[in-house]
C-alpha cells in the first residue's frame, strides 16, 4: 500500500491550524524490501507541537500507534518533551550526532520503526514533489540528506540549463552582436562621404 498526500493550492493555509490540514507525505509499499528510508514528510513548519498531529492521524492507522520520534536539534528550533495527539502524546527525543538532521525516526509500540526523510518547509513544490517520489522508492540507497544533496544538484543543474537556454535564445534574437556603431565610427563614416568636407 502506499499513501501519498501531496501539496494542494486550493487548500488555503491561513484559514486552518497547522494540525487540521492534511500531511504532505509519500510512504514506500508495504511489503517492499527494507531501504534507508520509509518515505518523505514535507511538513509546514519546523513546529513538531503543530506539526505531529497531523502526521500521526494518518500513520497510527497504518502503522499502529506512533508513540515516540526522534529528530536532530540542528534543524528543530524546539523540541518538546511530549506533543498531545488524538487520543494520546507522542514522546520526542533527540540525537545530534547519531542521527542525520534530515530524517525523523519514528516508533510504534506495536509494529516498529519508521524513517521518514523531513523535506524543509521552505522548499520549492517542484523539488519537494521529487523528493517525495525519490523517497519513497525502495530502490533508493540514499540517506535523507543524500537525497536532498542530489535534489539541489539537480535543482541547480535545471537552473543552469535554463540560463543557457535564456542566453542562447538572446544571442539568436541579435543579443550579443547587435551593438550600435560608435559615434567615432558613424563620424568616419560622414567624413569620408562624396562631398563631405574634411573635419565635419
Amino acid at each position: 500500500m502506499t499513501a501519498t498526500i501531496l501539496y494542494t493550492s486550493a487548500v488555503d493555509d491561513r484559514t486552518f491550524s497547522l494540525s487540521s490540514l492534511p500531511p504532505r507525505l509519500s510512504l514506500a509499499a508495504t511489503g517492499t524490501d527494507p531501504a534507508l528510508l520509509d518515505g518523505a514528510w514535507w511538513p509546514r513548519s519546523r513546529d513538531l507541537t503543530a506539526e505531529l498531529p497531523a502526521l500521526t492521524a494518518v500513520l497510527d492507522p497504518l502503522w499502529g500507534r506512533i508513540t515516540r520520534v526522534t529528530v536532530n536539534p540542528t534543524v528543530w528550533p524546539v523540541i518538546p518533551r511530549k506533543v498531545p495527539v488524538r487520543g494520546h502524546a507522542v514522546h520526542v527525543g533527540w540525537f545530534k550526532a547519531e542521527q542525520d538532521p534530515n530524517k525523523l525516526l519514528l516508533l510504534s509500540y506495536t509494529t516498529g520503526r519508521w524513517d521518514l526523510l523531513v523535506i524543509p518547509p521552505q522548499t520549492d513544490p517542484a523539488t519537494a514533489a521529487r523528493l517525495l517520489t525519490a523517497a519513497a522508492d525502495p530502490a533508493r540507497s540514499l540517506t535523507a540528506s543524500g537525497l536532498l544533496r542530489e535534489a539541489e544538484l539537480f535543482r541547480a543543474a535545471a537552473e543552469a540549463d535554463w540560463d543557457l537556454v535564456r542566453e542562447t535564445v538572446w544571442d539568436s534574437e541579435g543579443g550579443h552582436s547587435a551593438r550600435p556603431a560608435s559615434r567615432r565610427s558613424v563620424g568616419a563614416v560622414v567624413a569620408r562621404a562624396p562631398g563631405a568636407r574634411e573635419g565635419v
